[in-house]
């Protein structure tokens, strides 16, 4: 089932999460002079245009990346986040909106490198056309879980895997899970940036449970919500679950998610950073 495509939903509330933790990863990441990979399960086309009709119809970016692009207390820890999206635009005009890919790119050095993944028959030939010729980077139309579990542990010994996969079907929330045990077991010192949308509070409680019952140490959970839960079928929230996350990154997300959900969320909105398992 390939229906889905990120064009209708980029630069939304859950992107900005996402996209946060992920460059603070990465700033994490370049502390060290040693090369790191960045590894990429489901990396959609690289960027959006948010005036395309897809990006228009649903209109998720305006309650999302445009309600923070143009304030002038923007936190300094979201500066690299800030950046992409700036590299991307020939101005101050928000018309461009990096994928996560692109969000990565802007970080990496002559150092790293990346691997993206995209199953999407009409997605694949647009990230390919975006990075082609990027010796730093290598793209496979593939399963993203099964390019996932051909190439661990990574050459590097360093780096972040981000899983972010559309949660399409209810299977999902387990591959996941599988994916973590399996990934886990060949790489055991990455990091691990899971997406999750909270559609339903219930699936995202159970697939917690599968990860704690992998009697895996030091995962993380960042949490932004823009409504309270309810029973009615909607994403309400979004979060990342972070396996080994780098160690300022708690004390990161519990300055920045403050200011997030007053600039996205002011009347309804809700966050958390927990540790679901201790170091």
């Amino acid at each position: 089932m390939l229906s889905y495509r990120h064009s209708f939903h980029a630069g939304n509330h859950a992107d900005v999460v996402k996209h946060i933790v992920q460059s603070l990863i990465l700033d994490a990441l370049k502390q060290k002079d040693k090369p790191f990979v960045y590894h990429d399960t489901h990396s959609g086309v690289g960027r959006y245009d948010l005036q395309d009709e897809r990006s228009e119809k649903t209109g998720e970016f305006k309650q999302g990346i445009a309600r923070i692009w143009s304030r002038d207390d923007i936190p300094t820890e979201i500066g690299a986040y800030i950046d992409a999206i700036k590299a991307i635009n020939n101005s101050d005009e928000l018309r461009y909106y990096p994928g996560s890919p692109k969000v990565a790119r802007a970080q990496i050095r002559d150092q790293d490198r990346m691997v993206l993944t995209e199953l999407h028959p009409s997605d694949f030939p647009l990230l390919l056309q975006e990075f082609r010729g990027d010796r730093q980077v290598k793209m496979y139309q593939e399963d993203g879980f099964a390019r996932l579990k051909a190439s661990l542990p990574p050459k590097e010994r360093r780096g972040v895997v981000l899983i972010d996969p559309p949660y399409e079907l209810k299977h999902e929330y387990q591959d996941v899970v599988k994916a973590i045990k399996q990934s886990h077991k060949r790489w055991a010192t990455g990091t691990y940036a899971i997406w999750y949308p909270v559609v339903y509070r219930e699936t995202i409680d159970n697939m917690l449970q599968g990860l704690k019952d992998l009697d895996i140490r030091n995962i993380l959970q960042i949490e932004l919500g823009v409504e309270p839960d309810t029973e009615e079928r909607g994403m309400t929230a979004s979060g990342m679950i972070v396996i080994n996350p780098p160690w300022k990154l708690a004390t990161q997300m519990e300055q920045i998610l403050p200011w997030l959900q007053q600039a996205i969320a002011p009347n309804h909105g809700h966050y958390k950073v927990e540790w679901i398992v201790p170091e």
